[in-house]
């Protein structure tokens, strides 16, 4: 797949998702903006939520902050894999009559998800702003934890295409998996009030570890520990090996059982 077809498949898989509204695409800054200001109302607002401790600059919005600010890795990150997972199975009809790359054909939906995660990010950076004024230098940091959250997105995304194929329960069975996983990572809750014996465990729950660098950077305008993320990234490129690997092995199977 060269990159003008990447380029196509990602502009109308984006495009596709609003085709029929009088927005259209509008949506794709239309609905962000009101999810983040559903969130931070009903949370700062409504339910009064705050975080332990007092965090400086941003008074009654601190809660908010946290939870939007793991909230939109989250959404790009689990989109990514779900997507993913059942690109084969989507896009079989094309896949059928033009001679696609595999192993390129998943990179759409990272760069479609992508563009809706820098959409959500820049109205979320925009409410930073208006709540605190300033932007931290820890900033910095998110280019590189966003590069990795998305290449093990797509590696995970990629080994499970495959596997799809052959076993279609996988795909509801993914679903499944994402939502304990999401409520198993503290997003909308604080680590602190889980048990220490489960709050240990959260060494080893990658989603927990990009997600704490994105709420320390955006909360506290801190950058912690990094050495789970670099853990992350070697990880994911092991298991994007082991993915192209079982794709090397697999491809003409794939494309006789589609």
């Amino acid at each position: 797949m060269n990159i003008n077809l990447l380029v196509e498949f990602t502009k109308r898989d984006f495009s596709e998702r609003y085709s029929g509204s009088i927005l259209g695409v509008g949506w794709g800054f239309v609905s962000p903006l009101v999810n983040i200001l559903i969130y931070t109302l009903i949370f700062s607002q409504i339910m009064n939520a705050r975080l332990p401790g007092s965090v400086e600059g941003l008074g009654s919005y601190s809660y908010s902050v946290y939870l939007v600010s793991g909230l939109i890795p989250w959404l790009a990150f689990s989109n990514t894999i779900l997507r993913s997972s059942t690109v084969y199975l989507d896009k079989k009809h094309i896949i059928s009559k033009v001679n696609l790359s595999l192993f390129r054909l998943p990179l759409f939906i990272v760069l479609s998800e992508t563009i809706t995660f820098l959409i959500t990010m820049a109205i979320f950076l925009v409410f930073l702003l208006i709540v605190d004024g300033k932007f931290s230098s820890a900033m910095l940091i998110l280019p590189f934890v966003y590069a990795v959250q998305q290449i093990f997105a797509f590696a995970v995304g990629f080994l499970l295409a495959q596997l799809v194929v052959f076993i279609r329960d996988l795909k509801e069975l993914t679903g499944i998996i994402i939502q304990l996983w999401f409520w198993f990572t503290p997003i909308v809750y604080v680590i602190t009030i889980i048990p220490d014996s489960l709050s240990r465990l959260m060494v080893y729950n990658p989603v927990f570890q990009i997600t704490h660098v994105w709420q320390s950077v955006f909360v506290y305008q801190t950058i912690p520990d990094m050495s789970g993320i670099i853990v992350i990234a070697i990880v994911a490129h092991l298991i994007l090996l082991l993915a192209f690997m079982m794709y090397k092995g697999l491809e003409k199977d794939i494309r006789d059982f589609l």
